[in-house]
């Protein structure tokens, strides 16, 4: 129990004092942004048809805070989205599936790896990582299969191709914390902020295939 308590106190000891209240900000104005989104969508008639790409719009907000309020009011609103033709859009658009996604796998991966304390060579991240990357992927055939219609093995070929690009920022990131003392414990509000950033990471090395995929399919393979 004691080595355990040292252990919290020490995670992330290398972390700058003033990263807790920036943490606290963006969750703050991920949440109001994330409202705002789902208002839009869901209370004031903004739907889309199919609707599967209503949840990635208001996951967004979740990793990209205010800034999904900007892409959505260009990009996400249903009138905008049913006008706009797909190879003009950026591909970040394209990718807030996969965002979606991870993040909702940070959600329910994370607390179910620490509740089951399960470790690789002593080291709960590995398994984090991989349970992540199993719900993102899940998560992501879902969504790919609704949203487009492909077939459940395409959907899961796609969604894997984008998982794996996806998961060389993130799980590079989270390596990253690691290794350097960096990572606080998840109970912290600094984890899930870094989480986040981890999630940008992998939104940017998970572009090229989430752009290759959307050129060869000429349908937008995340919304």
């Amino acid at each position: 129990m004691t080595t355990d308590m040292d252990m919290n106190t020490t995670m992330g000891a290398g972390l700058p004092e003033w990263l807790t209240p920036v943490a606290w900000t963006f969750a703050a104005l991920a949440l109001l942004s994330l409202a705002v989104i789902a208002a839009d969508i869901w209370a004031l008639g903004h739907r889309h048809r199919p609707a599967p790409p209503e949840i990635p719009w208001v996951g967004a907000a979740l990793f990209l805070g205010p800034a999904a309020l900007v892409l959505y009011r260009r990009y996400g609103r249903s009138s905008h989205t049913d006008a706009q033709p797909t190879h003009i859009r950026p591909v970040i658009v394209d990718s807030l599936p996969g965002g979606t996604a991870s993040a909702l796998a940070h959600m329910v991966g994370v607390p179910l790896v620490i509740a089951s304390g399960l470790t690789i060579a002593g080291i709960d991240l590995w398994v984090m990582i991989l349970v992540i990357a199993v719900l993102a992927t899940a998560l992501l055939t879902v969504h790919e299969r609704t949203a487009t219609g492909a077939s459940t093995a395409t959907a899961l070929a796609r969604a894997a191709l984008t998982v794996a690009a996806f998961d060389i920022g993130m799980g590079g990131w989270m390596l990253l914390l690691h290794f350097n003392d960096l990572m606080p414990p998840a109970t912290d509000v600094q984890f899930w902020f870094l989480m986040q950033i981890g999630i940008l990471a992998g939104l940017l090395t998970g572009a090229p295939v989430v752009a290759r995929l959307r050129r060869s399919t000429r349908l937008a393979p995340a919304v």
